[in-house]
Protein backbone atom coordinates (compact mmCIF):
# COMPACT_ATOMS: atom_id res chain seq x y z
CA UNK A 1 0.00 0.00 0.00
CA UNK A 2 1.56 3.48 -0.98
CA UNK A 3 0.24 6.07 1.04
CA UNK A 4 2.16 8.72 -0.85
CA UNK A 5 0.59 7.98 -3.91
CA UNK A 6 -3.37 7.88 -2.13
CA UNK A 7 -2.08 11.41 -0.73
CA UNK A 8 -0.94 12.53 -4.49
CA UNK A 9 -4.10 10.99 -5.91
CA UNK A 10 -6.10 13.71 -3.81
CA UNK A 11 -5.00 16.69 -6.31
CA UNK A 12 -6.71 15.23 -8.85
CA UNK A 13 -10.39 16.36 -8.76
CA UNK A 14 -12.03 13.46 -10.14
CA UNK A 15 -10.50 11.46 -7.14
CA UNK A 16 -10.91 13.86 -4.37
CA UNK A 17 -14.66 13.92 -6.12
CA UNK A 18 -15.39 10.36 -5.44
CA UNK A 19 -13.33 10.35 -1.77
CA UNK A 20 -15.82 13.36 -0.66
CA UNK A 21 -18.76 11.71 -2.31
CA UNK A 22 -18.53 8.38 -0.28
CA UNK A 23 -17.77 10.35 2.88
CA UNK A 24 -20.74 12.12 2.32
CA UNK A 25 -22.85 9.08 1.75
CA UNK A 26 -21.96 7.75 5.08
CA UNK A 27 -22.44 10.65 7.12
CA UNK A 28 -26.04 10.75 5.15
CA UNK A 29 -26.05 6.94 6.37
CA UNK A 30 -24.87 7.80 10.05
CA UNK A 31 -27.86 10.72 10.29
CA UNK A 32 -30.30 8.60 9.21
CA UNK A 33 -29.47 6.05 12.23
CA UNK A 34 -30.72 8.55 14.27
CA UNK A 35 -34.08 9.21 12.55
CA UNK A 36 -36.94 7.08 14.82
CA UNK A 37 -39.38 5.49 13.25
CA UNK A 38 -42.54 7.29 13.58
CA UNK A 39 -44.72 5.59 16.05
CA UNK A 40 -44.37 6.96 19.49
CA UNK A 41 -42.60 9.38 21.78
CA UNK A 42 -38.72 8.49 20.47
CA UNK A 43 -37.30 8.87 23.95
CA UNK A 44 -39.84 6.94 25.51
CA UNK A 45 -39.73 4.10 22.57
CA UNK A 46 -35.65 4.22 22.53
CA UNK A 47 -36.08 3.73 26.31
CA UNK A 48 -38.25 0.18 25.94
CA UNK A 49 -36.40 -0.83 23.20
CA UNK A 50 -33.12 -0.81 24.92
CA UNK A 51 -35.03 -2.71 27.73
CA UNK A 52 -35.55 -5.29 25.89
CA UNK A 53 -31.71 -5.48 23.93
CA UNK A 54 -29.81 -5.46 27.00
CA UNK A 55 -31.82 -8.82 27.64
CA UNK A 56 -31.00 -10.31 24.81
CA UNK A 57 -27.54 -11.56 22.96
CA UNK A 58 -29.06 -11.75 19.72
CA UNK A 59 -30.84 -8.17 19.99
CA UNK A 60 -27.28 -6.94 20.69
CA UNK A 61 -25.72 -8.67 17.76
CA UNK A 62 -28.22 -7.16 15.47
CA UNK A 63 -27.54 -3.69 16.86
CA UNK A 64 -23.96 -4.11 16.30
CA UNK A 65 -24.63 -5.09 12.49
CA UNK A 66 -27.17 -2.34 12.24
CA UNK A 67 -24.77 0.77 13.60
CA UNK A 68 -27.15 1.61 16.77
CA UNK A 69 -30.24 1.71 14.67
CA UNK A 70 -32.12 -1.21 16.88
CA UNK A 71 -31.43 1.00 20.26
CA UNK A 72 -32.79 4.17 18.11
CA UNK A 73 -35.22 1.96 16.66
CA UNK A 74 -34.66 3.94 13.34
CA UNK A 75 -35.99 3.83 10.17
CA UNK A 76 -32.91 2.19 8.74
CA UNK A 77 -33.49 -0.74 11.47
CA UNK A 78 -33.86 -3.57 8.94
CA UNK A 79 -30.81 -2.73 7.39
CA UNK A 80 -28.72 -4.01 4.41
CA UNK A 81 -30.51 -7.61 5.50
CA UNK A 82 -33.00 -7.95 2.89
CA UNK A 83 -30.09 -7.11 -0.12
CA UNK A 84 -27.77 -9.57 1.11
CA UNK A 85 -30.83 -12.29 1.43
CA UNK A 86 -31.86 -11.37 -1.57
CA UNK A 87 -27.91 -11.40 -3.28
CA UNK A 88 -27.77 -15.28 -1.58
CA UNK A 89 -30.33 -16.09 -3.31
CA UNK A 90 -29.88 -14.58 -6.88
CA UNK A 91 -26.34 -16.05 -6.51
CA UNK A 92 -27.42 -19.74 -5.67
CA UNK A 93 -29.64 -19.71 -8.97
CA UNK A 94 -26.97 -18.20 -10.91
CA UNK A 95 -25.08 -21.86 -10.69
CA UNK A 96 -28.62 -23.49 -10.46
CA UNK A 97 -30.50 -22.02 -13.36
CA UNK A 98 -28.59 -22.57 -16.28
CA UNK A 99 -30.42 -19.60 -18.41
CA UNK A 100 -29.10 -17.53 -15.50
CA UNK A 101 -25.76 -18.77 -15.49
CA UNK A 102 -25.32 -17.96 -19.27
CA UNK A 103 -26.64 -14.34 -18.65
CA UNK A 104 -23.85 -13.99 -15.80
CA UNK A 105 -21.68 -15.14 -18.54
CA UNK A 106 -22.58 -12.37 -21.26
CA UNK A 107 -20.62 -9.42 -19.47
CA UNK A 108 -21.87 -6.12 -17.85
CA UNK A 109 -25.61 -5.99 -19.83
CA UNK A 110 -26.12 -9.75 -17.72
CA UNK A 111 -24.70 -8.70 -14.68
CA UNK A 112 -26.90 -5.16 -14.56
CA UNK A 113 -29.76 -7.33 -15.19
CA UNK A 114 -29.32 -9.78 -12.40
CA UNK A 115 -28.47 -6.97 -10.19
CA UNK A 116 -31.50 -5.58 -11.17
CA UNK A 117 -33.64 -8.23 -10.05
CA UNK A 118 -31.48 -8.54 -6.49
CA UNK A 119 -32.98 -5.52 -5.60
CA UNK A 120 -36.91 -6.19 -6.79
CA UNK A 121 -36.60 -9.12 -4.76
CA UNK A 122 -35.04 -6.71 -1.70
CA UNK A 123 -38.23 -4.82 -1.67
CA UNK A 124 -40.35 -7.70 0.12
CA UNK A 125 -38.28 -9.25 1.81
CA UNK A 126 -37.63 -5.68 3.44
CA UNK A 127 -41.63 -5.40 3.99
CA UNK A 128 -41.59 -8.71 5.27
CA UNK A 129 -38.86 -8.03 8.03
CA UNK A 130 -40.44 -4.86 8.40
CA UNK A 131 -43.57 -6.15 9.37
CA UNK A 132 -41.60 -8.73 11.61
CA UNK A 133 -39.65 -6.39 13.27
CA UNK A 134 -42.74 -4.36 14.36
CA UNK A 135 -45.15 -6.84 15.15
CA UNK A 136 -42.16 -8.66 17.89
CA UNK A 137 -42.28 -4.98 18.71
CA UNK A 138 -45.84 -5.01 19.69
CA UNK A 139 -45.84 -8.59 21.35
CA UNK A 140 -43.12 -7.71 23.02
CA UNK A 141 -44.16 -4.53 24.65
CA UNK A 142 -47.69 -5.66 25.22
CA UNK A 143 -46.15 -8.73 27.23
CA UNK A 144 -44.21 -5.81 29.39
CA UNK A 145 -47.93 -4.33 30.55
CA UNK A 146 -46.27 -0.74 29.24
CA UNK A 147 -48.71 1.76 27.66
CA UNK A 148 -46.25 3.85 25.57
CA UNK A 149 -48.16 1.97 22.57
CA UNK A 150 -51.36 1.34 23.98
CA UNK A 151 -52.76 4.71 21.74
CA UNK A 152 -51.27 3.13 18.39
CA UNK A 153 -53.53 2.61 15.67
CA UNK A 154 -53.45 0.21 12.00
CA UNK A 155 -52.14 3.63 10.39
CA UNK A 156 -49.45 4.19 12.85
CA UNK A 157 -48.59 1.04 12.33
CA UNK A 158 -49.13 0.75 8.44
CA UNK A 159 -46.44 3.75 8.72
CA UNK A 160 -44.15 2.63 10.76
CA UNK A 161 -43.65 -1.04 8.38
CA UNK A 162 -43.95 1.64 5.49
CA UNK A 163 -40.87 4.12 6.73
CA UNK A 164 -38.90 0.98 7.86
CA UNK A 165 -38.97 -0.72 4.34
CA UNK A 166 -38.06 2.10 2.71
CA UNK A 167 -35.11 3.28 4.96
CA UNK A 168 -33.93 -0.22 3.68
CA UNK A 169 -34.30 0.67 -0.15
CA UNK A 170 -32.34 4.02 0.72
CA UNK A 171 -30.00 1.85 2.54
CA UNK A 172 -29.67 -0.15 -0.88
CA UNK A 173 -29.27 2.53 -2.97
CA UNK A 174 -26.89 4.82 -0.81
CA UNK A 175 -24.99 1.35 -0.92
CA UNK A 176 -25.14 1.19 -4.83
CA UNK A 177 -23.96 4.85 -5.14
CA UNK A 178 -20.55 3.92 -2.94
CA UNK A 179 -20.23 1.21 -5.60
CA UNK A 180 -20.29 3.26 -8.55
CA UNK A 181 -17.35 5.59 -7.02
CA UNK A 182 -15.25 2.62 -7.63
CA UNK A 183 -13.68 2.69 -4.11
CA UNK A 184 -14.69 0.03 -2.12
CA UNK A 185 -18.03 -2.21 -1.70
CA UNK A 186 -21.07 -0.24 -1.00
CA UNK A 187 -22.83 -2.74 1.25
CA UNK A 188 -19.21 -3.90 3.01
CA UNK A 189 -18.67 -0.18 3.67
CA UNK A 190 -22.14 0.48 4.97
CA UNK A 191 -21.77 -2.22 7.54
CA UNK A 192 -18.18 -0.97 8.29
CA UNK A 193 -19.56 2.36 8.92
CA UNK A 194 -22.41 0.78 11.00
CA UNK A 195 -19.75 -1.27 13.20
CA UNK A 196 -17.14 1.74 13.55
CA UNK A 197 -19.54 4.01 14.89
CA UNK A 198 -20.26 2.11 18.09
CA UNK A 199 -16.26 1.78 18.76
CA UNK A 200 -16.58 5.05 20.62
CA UNK A 201 -18.92 4.27 23.11
CA UNK A 202 -17.34 0.19 23.66
CA UNK A 203 -14.06 2.88 24.25
CA UNK A 204 -16.07 4.55 27.01
CA UNK A 205 -17.34 1.76 28.87
CA UNK A 206 -13.60 0.20 28.92
CA UNK A 207 -12.73 3.22 30.29
CA UNK A 208 -15.24 3.95 32.84
CA UNK A 209 -14.10 0.41 33.76
CA UNK A 210 -10.51 0.66 33.87
CA UNK A 211 -10.56 3.80 35.89
CA UNK A 212 -13.66 1.86 38.51
CA UNK A 213 -10.98 1.81 41.92
CA UNK A 214 -13.54 1.32 44.11
CA UNK A 215 -11.86 -2.26 45.16
CA UNK A 216 -8.69 -0.84 45.04
CA UNK A 217 -5.69 0.44 43.11
CA UNK A 218 -2.81 -0.83 40.53
CA UNK A 219 0.03 -1.69 42.48
CA UNK A 220 3.48 -1.32 40.74
CA UNK A 221 6.12 -3.90 42.72
CA UNK A 222 5.54 -2.18 45.73
CA UNK A 223 6.96 1.18 44.66
CA UNK A 224 3.63 3.51 43.74
CA UNK A 225 0.27 2.58 42.70
CA UNK A 226 -1.49 3.83 39.54
CA UNK A 227 -5.32 4.71 39.89
CA UNK A 228 -6.49 2.02 37.90
CA UNK A 229 -8.57 -1.25 38.31
CA UNK A 230 -6.35 -3.51 38.61
CA UNK A 231 -8.30 -6.51 37.34
CA UNK A 232 -9.53 -4.30 34.54
CA UNK A 233 -6.12 -3.45 33.68
CA UNK A 234 -4.65 -6.63 33.29
CA UNK A 235 -7.99 -7.55 31.09
CA UNK A 236 -7.28 -4.59 28.60
CA UNK A 237 -3.42 -5.57 28.20
CA UNK A 238 -4.83 -8.84 27.49
CA UNK A 239 -7.99 -8.18 24.82
CA UNK A 240 -5.23 -5.43 23.23
CA UNK A 241 -2.39 -7.87 22.68
CA UNK A 242 -4.70 -10.59 21.68
CA UNK A 243 -6.22 -8.25 19.31
CA UNK A 244 -3.53 -6.69 18.01
CA UNK A 245 -1.77 -10.56 17.02
CA UNK A 246 -5.30 -11.64 15.52
CA UNK A 247 -5.17 -8.09 13.37
CA UNK A 248 -2.17 -8.76 11.77
CA UNK A 249 -3.06 -12.71 11.19
CA UNK A 250 -6.15 -11.28 9.59
CA UNK A 251 -4.08 -8.88 7.43
CA UNK A 252 -1.80 -11.58 6.31
CA UNK A 253 -4.38 -14.15 5.58
CA UNK A 254 -6.03 -10.84 3.07
CA UNK A 255 -2.85 -10.22 1.30
CA UNK A 256 -1.75 -13.89 0.89
CA UNK A 257 -1.28 -14.79 -2.17
CA UNK A 258 -0.17 -17.70 -5.08
CA UNK A 259 1.38 -16.34 -8.37
CA UNK A 260 0.65 -18.49 -11.23
CA UNK A 261 3.18 -17.48 -14.11
CA UNK A 262 1.84 -17.21 -17.60
CA UNK A 263 3.77 -17.57 -20.74
CA UNK A 264 2.83 -16.00 -24.03
CA UNK A 265 4.09 -17.55 -27.20
CA UNK A 266 5.69 -15.81 -29.51
CA UNK A 267 3.99 -14.87 -32.72
CA UNK A 268 5.29 -12.50 -36.16
CA UNK A 269 2.53 -10.65 -38.18
CA UNK A 270 3.83 -8.97 -41.06
CA UNK A 271 7.44 -7.13 -40.06
CA UNK A 272 6.23 -7.27 -36.39
CA UNK A 273 6.28 -10.02 -33.57
CA UNK A 274 4.29 -10.02 -30.74
CA UNK A 275 4.73 -11.85 -27.29
CA UNK A 276 7.52 -13.83 -26.13
CA UNK A 277 6.88 -12.16 -22.61
CA UNK A 278 5.85 -13.69 -19.20
CA UNK A 279 3.41 -12.28 -16.93
CA UNK A 280 1.26 -13.22 -13.33
CA UNK A 281 -1.87 -14.28 -12.28
CA UNK A 282 -2.11 -13.52 -8.51
CA UNK A 283 -4.76 -16.11 -7.11
CA UNK A 284 -5.59 -14.87 -3.41
CA UNK A 285 -6.14 -17.11 -0.77
CA UNK A 286 -9.78 -15.83 0.56
CA UNK A 287 -10.65 -14.10 -2.68
CA UNK A 288 -14.13 -13.65 -1.34
CA UNK A 289 -12.94 -11.26 1.07
CA UNK A 290 -15.36 -10.64 3.75
CA UNK A 291 -18.55 -11.52 2.10
CA UNK A 292 -18.34 -15.35 3.44
CA UNK A 293 -19.13 -13.81 7.13
CA UNK A 294 -21.21 -11.32 5.99
CA UNK A 295 -23.54 -14.13 4.51
CA UNK A 296 -22.61 -16.11 7.27
CA UNK A 297 -23.89 -13.84 10.26
CA UNK A 298 -27.23 -12.73 8.04
CA UNK A 299 -27.92 -16.34 7.53
CA UNK A 300 -26.99 -17.39 11.13
CA UNK A 301 -29.81 -14.39 12.12
CA UNK A 302 -32.05 -15.42 10.65
CA UNK A 303 -33.50 -19.28 12.54
CA UNK A 304 -33.20 -16.65 16.24
CA UNK A 305 -35.05 -13.92 14.25
CA UNK A 306 -37.75 -16.52 12.91
CA UNK A 307 -37.92 -17.76 16.53
CA UNK A 308 -38.56 -14.17 18.12
CA UNK A 309 -41.55 -14.21 15.84
CA UNK A 310 -42.78 -17.34 16.94
CA UNK A 311 -42.36 -16.58 20.35
CA UNK A 312 -44.23 -13.44 19.86
CA UNK A 313 -47.09 -15.23 18.79
CA UNK A 314 -47.97 -16.22 21.48
CA UNK A 315 -48.99 -19.55 20.43
CA UNK A 316 -48.34 -22.57 23.13
CA UNK A 317 -47.72 -24.53 19.44
CA UNK A 318 -44.81 -22.76 18.59
CA UNK A 319 -43.23 -22.25 21.70
CA UNK A 320 -40.96 -25.11 22.31
CA UNK A 321 -39.48 -24.41 18.52
CA UNK A 322 -39.79 -20.81 19.19
CA UNK A 323 -37.54 -21.21 22.30
CA UNK A 324 -35.28 -23.89 20.45
CA UNK A 325 -34.60 -21.62 17.69
CA UNK A 326 -33.69 -18.86 20.23
CA UNK A 327 -31.25 -20.68 22.39
CA UNK A 328 -29.43 -22.75 19.44
CA UNK A 329 -28.55 -19.66 17.31
CA UNK A 330 -28.14 -16.74 19.24
CA UNK A 331 -25.07 -16.02 20.31
CA UNK A 332 -23.97 -18.18 23.54
CA UNK A 333 -22.77 -16.48 26.76
CA UNK A 334 -19.53 -18.18 28.61
CA UNK A 335 -21.10 -19.46 31.16
CA UNK A 336 -23.30 -21.62 29.12
CA UNK A 337 -20.11 -24.10 27.33
CA UNK A 338 -19.50 -25.53 31.25
CA UNK A 339 -23.13 -27.04 31.37
CA UNK A 340 -23.11 -30.90 30.16
CA UNK A 341 -25.74 -29.86 27.31
CA UNK A 342 -24.11 -29.39 23.65
CA UNK A 343 -26.80 -26.61 22.93
CA UNK A 344 -24.25 -24.10 23.59
CA UNK A 345 -21.60 -25.36 20.76
CA UNK A 346 -24.61 -25.22 17.71
CA UNK A 347 -24.07 -21.56 17.07
CA UNK A 348 -20.23 -21.01 17.16
CA UNK A 349 -20.04 -24.94 15.07
CA UNK A 350 -22.91 -23.85 12.38
CA UNK A 351 -20.88 -20.52 12.44
CA UNK A 352 -17.79 -21.83 11.22
CA UNK A 353 -18.98 -24.50 8.87
CA UNK A 354 -21.01 -21.48 6.87
CA UNK A 355 -18.02 -19.77 6.92
CA UNK A 356 -16.26 -22.58 5.09
CA UNK A 357 -19.15 -22.86 2.53
CA UNK A 358 -19.72 -19.67 2.10
CA UNK A 359 -16.25 -19.27 1.28
CA UNK A 360 -16.38 -21.27 -1.45
CA UNK A 361 -19.29 -20.58 -2.84
CA UNK A 362 -18.53 -16.87 -3.27
CA UNK A 363 -14.94 -17.87 -4.65
CA UNK A 364 -17.15 -20.37 -7.46
CA UNK A 365 -18.42 -16.63 -7.90
CA UNK A 366 -15.83 -14.05 -8.20
CA UNK A 367 -13.19 -16.70 -9.53
CA UNK A 368 -14.06 -18.22 -12.70
CA UNK A 369 -11.32 -20.92 -14.51
CA UNK A 370 -13.50 -21.85 -16.97
CA UNK A 371 -13.40 -18.54 -18.33
CA UNK A 372 -9.69 -17.33 -17.49
CA UNK A 373 -8.39 -20.60 -19.27
CA UNK A 374 -10.21 -19.69 -22.23
CA UNK A 375 -8.86 -16.02 -21.94
CA UNK A 376 -5.40 -17.27 -21.84
CA UNK A 377 -5.87 -19.49 -24.77
CA UNK A 378 -7.60 -16.87 -26.41
CA UNK A 379 -4.40 -14.43 -26.01
CA UNK A 380 -1.67 -17.38 -26.57
CA UNK A 381 -0.84 -17.79 -22.95
CA UNK A 382 -0.05 -20.69 -21.07
CA UNK A 383 1.48 -21.89 -17.95
CA UNK A 384 4.47 -24.04 -17.92
CA UNK A 385 4.16 -27.62 -18.18
CA UNK A 386 0.30 -27.33 -18.50
CA UNK A 387 -1.58 -27.45 -22.07
CA UNK A 388 -4.27 -24.80 -22.91
CA UNK A 389 -7.44 -25.66 -22.68
CA UNK A 390 -9.36 -28.35 -20.32
CA UNK A 391 -5.68 -29.08 -18.34
CA UNK A 392 -5.15 -25.54 -17.50
CA UNK A 393 -8.32 -25.40 -16.51
CA UNK A 394 -8.41 -28.25 -14.11
CA UNK A 395 -5.39 -27.06 -12.62
CA UNK A 396 -6.59 -23.66 -11.86
CA UNK A 397 -9.80 -25.04 -10.30
CA UNK A 398 -7.47 -27.43 -8.05
CA UNK A 399 -5.24 -24.19 -7.20
CA UNK A 400 -8.03 -22.27 -5.64
CA UNK A 401 -9.54 -25.14 -4.11
CA UNK A 402 -6.68 -26.25 -2.12
CA UNK A 403 -5.91 -22.57 -1.72
CA UNK A 404 -9.25 -21.80 -0.84
CA UNK A 405 -9.23 -24.98 2.26
CA UNK A 406 -6.97 -23.47 4.04
CA UNK A 407 -8.26 -19.90 3.64
CA UNK A 408 -12.08 -21.25 4.67
CA UNK A 409 -10.55 -23.19 7.74
CA UNK A 410 -8.27 -20.53 8.63
CA UNK A 411 -11.16 -17.63 8.21
CA UNK A 412 -13.37 -20.04 10.40
CA UNK A 413 -11.25 -20.64 12.82
CA UNK A 414 -10.78 -16.78 13.73
CA UNK A 415 -14.55 -16.30 13.30
CA UNK A 416 -14.84 -18.39 16.37
CA UNK A 417 -11.61 -17.30 18.23
CA UNK A 418 -13.56 -15.00 20.26
CA UNK A 419 -15.77 -17.71 22.13
CA UNK A 420 -13.08 -19.21 23.18
CA UNK A 421 -11.74 -15.94 24.50
CA UNK A 422 -15.14 -15.90 26.57
CA UNK A 423 -15.09 -18.99 27.71
CA UNK A 424 -11.39 -18.54 28.75
CA UNK A 425 -12.08 -15.46 30.87
CA UNK A 426 -15.27 -16.82 33.04
CA UNK A 427 -13.52 -19.50 33.62
CA UNK A 428 -10.03 -18.32 34.28
CA UNK A 429 -11.08 -14.82 36.17
CA UNK A 430 -15.02 -14.81 36.39
CA UNK A 431 -15.49 -12.20 33.94
CA UNK A 432 -19.32 -12.61 32.19
CA UNK A 433 -20.44 -9.92 29.26
CA UNK A 434 -17.57 -9.93 27.74
CA UNK A 435 -19.43 -9.80 24.25
CA UNK A 436 -15.90 -10.93 22.61
CA UNK A 437 -17.98 -12.70 19.93
CA UNK A 438 -19.77 -9.96 18.66
CA UNK A 439 -16.97 -7.59 19.05
CA UNK A 440 -14.45 -10.66 17.14
CA UNK A 441 -17.10 -10.56 14.27
CA UNK A 442 -17.20 -6.91 13.97
CA UNK A 443 -13.36 -6.88 13.75
CA UNK A 444 -13.22 -9.34 11.20
CA UNK A 445 -15.66 -7.19 8.83
CA UNK A 446 -13.83 -4.23 9.76
CA UNK A 447 -10.47 -5.41 8.84
CA UNK A 448 -11.48 -7.51 5.56
CA UNK A 449 -13.36 -4.30 4.49
CA UNK A 450 -10.66 -1.57 5.39
CA UNK A 451 -7.73 -3.69 3.38
CA UNK A 452 -10.34 -4.13 0.39
CA UNK A 453 -11.10 -0.38 0.10
CA UNK A 454 -7.73 0.29 0.56
CA UNK A 455 -6.71 -2.01 -2.20
CA UNK A 456 -9.49 -0.40 -4.25
CA UNK A 457 -8.49 3.46 -3.21
CA UNK A 458 -4.67 2.22 -4.08
CA UNK A 459 -5.32 1.00 -7.75
CA UNK A 460 -7.47 4.03 -8.50
CA UNK A 461 -4.93 6.14 -7.17
CA UNK A 462 -2.13 4.65 -9.27
CA UNK A 463 -4.93 5.40 -12.50
CA UNK A 464 -4.83 9.46 -11.53
CA UNK A 465 -1.13 9.54 -10.80
CA UNK A 466 0.31 7.13 -13.74
CA UNK A 467 1.23 10.25 -15.85
CA UNK A 468 3.59 11.50 -12.94
CA UNK A 469 5.95 8.53 -13.17
CA UNK A 470 6.35 9.48 -17.02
Amino acid sequence: MNWRTILRSLKNRDMLKRVLIVLGIIVAYRLLAHIPVPLAEPTQLKEVVNSIISKSDFGGFLNLLSGGALTSFSIILVGMSPFITASIITQLLTKAVPKLEQLHKDGESGRRKINQWTRMISVPLAIVQSIAFVFILRQTVLAGNTTILANSSLLDWTVAVTAMAAGSILLMWLGELITEQGIGNGISLVIFAGIVSQIPKMMANIGSSLFDTTKGSLNVFGWFSIPVNPSSFWIAVGLTLSSLLILYILVKINEAQRVITINYAKRVQGNSSYGGIKSILPVKLISANVIPIIFAVSFLSLPAFIGQILKATGNPAFLGLATNLITWFQTPSPGSFTGSSLQAFIYPAVYFVLVILFTYFYTGIVFNSNEIAENLQKQGGFIDGIRPGKQTEDYLTRTVNRLTLFGSLALGTIAVLPFVGEYLMYNLAGITGSKLSIGGTGMLIVVSVALESLRQINSRALMVTYDDYK
